[in-house]
């Protein structure tokens, strides 16, 4: 989906319906919009439960309403902002039973979660190298052999006409590598920086009792570097000032949405109340991450949940 216009509409022009979860990055929403406002596609967002996720029941509904107008399903293997897990083989069995293609953004889950193109059922899905450790640019498309994507560049025809333009050949070599490393260091990754996720959320939770964990509660439910907070009665630019002048990086949402003072679009479609949904922090971990660096966090959050709060009232 990133920058192609992917879509069986060209095959059959009665297929102009896009199914997308209301919670996929700006990246892929981006390609949605477009094809609804450029291509004539009429664009559809499926349901998602409280946390962030699209059940195959759902999927089923919408497609079954008139399967033979449904172009293309899109949905985020785990999302980048709350951490929530997709059920993305369940999804494409049900799509497939109507012969729908469904693509996968996968950038947050390559490395966090098992990830096997092959045994998905999809019919596209998308990485990308800075997520990994890799360098920024420089992404992929897994498609299906019997997938036809039309291109938007056009120029020489590189990469089996797809997408035009000289190859960054240093670049896909180091994403190779990384890619090779990710996958290798998956299971220490997902032990290690999970039982680190793990005490941060309970370091947060005993040092805030009343804050609200993001996505699936359950451990197993969402990306192990990812925990994200919701502090009631608080401003979630201000506990970002706050812990920053500490040396605590973290971010209110999505990094390509960050200074955008609106609520986040994920939090909205799980149904948050958009005056609580901005109170938010995302704390992303990493395989440099430590204990000495959950243990900051857990000193740092009460006094500045505090003080965020007293600058509210004020």
């Amino acid at each position: 989906m990133k920058g192609l216009y992917w879509s069986r509409r060209d095959a059959d022009p009665a297929r102009t319906r896009v199914l997308a979860s209301p919670v996929e990055h700006h990246a892929v929403l981006d390609a949605v919009h477009w094809l609804g406002e450029h291509e004539g596609a009429t664009v559809e967002y499926l349901p998602v439960d409280a946390h962030g996720r699209v059940h195959p029941d759902a999927l089923r509904e919408a497609v079954a309403r008139n399967p033979d107008d449904v172009a293309l399903a899109t949905v985020m293997w785990a999302n980048n902002e709350i951490g929530t897990v997709m059920p993305v083989r369940e999804l494409a069995d049900v799509a497939a039973e109507f012969g729908v293609p469904v693509h996968a953004d996968a950038v947050q889950a390559f490395g966090q979660i098992p990830v096997d193109f092959a045994a998905s059922g999809l019919a596209a899905m998308t990485v990308s190298g800075h997520k990994i450790g890799g360098p920024y640019g420089i992404g992929a498309l897994l498609l299906g052999r019997d997938q036809t994507p039309v291109p938007v560049l056009h120029g020489g025809g590189q990469e089996r006409h797809v997408r035009s333009g000289t190859l960054d050949v240093p670049a896909i070599a180091s994403f190779a590598v990384a890619g090779r490393l990710a996958a290798e260091q998956r299971e220490w990754f997902a032990r290690e920086i999970g039982a680190l996720r793990d005490t941060l959320v309970t370091a947060v939770r005993t040092a805030v009792p009343d804050a609200i964990l993001g996505g699936d509660p359950a451990p197993g439910g969402r990306l192990p570097a990812n925990a994200h907070f919701t502090f009631p009665g608080c401003e979630g630019d201000s506990l970002l000032l706050l812990l920053d002048a500490q040396g605590i990086e973290c971010s209110t949402g999505s990094a390509c949405t960050a200074g955008v003072a609106q609520p986040s679009h994920v939090l909205l479609a799980t149904g948050t109340d958009p005056d609580l949904a901005r109170g938010t922090l995302r704390f992303s971990l990493g395989h440099t991450s430590t204990r000495a660096d959950v243990e900051a966090v857990a000193k740092a959050i009460g006094p500045a949940v505090e003080r965020a709060r007293a600058a509210g009232l004020t």
